[in-house]
């Protein structure tokens, strides 16, 4: 079985337990989240493989983290994450990327990512639910980062934190590749 089928198979199983878990209907859950009841009957039966913009979505609406919705199995407390088993979830043909690292419940989702931006690339991010955080360091090249319309140049061996319940986008408008690590933290769903 590929990676993508686990995945896809993980994803379903875990969007229809926390669906489940919550309480909520597919209808809800498709009104919480704003994508169709259409797209997520195909994902809870593993016959579609949803942008990442989509599964970031059902996690906020759902409070969990992308880790849990794409988990193949439940572990111990701790739990080490090797470099090989990082998911790519967002690339483009110039090399750009992220991988998420790492993640956990923390009461609500808590994510680690690592980005690659490459010179001329970017990608925009819809409002996540109010309360979430973005913690971003920069370790090379400078990041543009757009919050609400508003351009912030994060140079080499800055950090930034923002709340992330506007528009954002990730931008690297020089000319060499940014590199940097990003936490996010959600506020559980009530």
């Amino acid at each position: 079985m590929s990676d993508l089928d686990l995945l896809t198979q993980s994803l379903a199983r875990n969007v229809k337990r926390w669906r489940t878990e919550r309480g909520f209907t597919l209808d809800v859950l498709a009104g919480r989240a704003g994508v169709s009841r259409g797209m997520l009957i195909q994902i809870e039966q593993a016959r579609t493989n949803p942008s990442i913009g989509t599964v970031v979505k059902i996690g906020d609406a759902l409070g969990v983290s992308i880790t849990t919705l794409l988990d193949y199995e439940q572990g111990p407390k701790v739990r080490i994450v090797p470099a090989e088993q990082a998911v790519r979830l967002w690339h483009t043909d110039a090399g750009s990327y992220n991988r998420l690292l790492a993640g956990t419940e923390a009461p609500g989702p808590l994510e680690m990512w690592d980005w690659r931006l490459m010179p001329g690339d970017g990608s925009p991010s819809d409002p996540h639910p109010t309360g979430t955080v973005e913690l971003v360091h920069v370790m090379a090249g400078e990041l543009t980062l757009s919050v609400d319309g508003t351009d912030y140049r994060v140079p080499e061996g800055a950090s930034v934190s923002f709340e992330a319940n506007t528009p954002h986008t990730y931008a690297n408008k020089g000319d060499v590749p940014v590199e940097m690590v990003m936490a996010v933290s959600v506020p559980l769903v009530h």
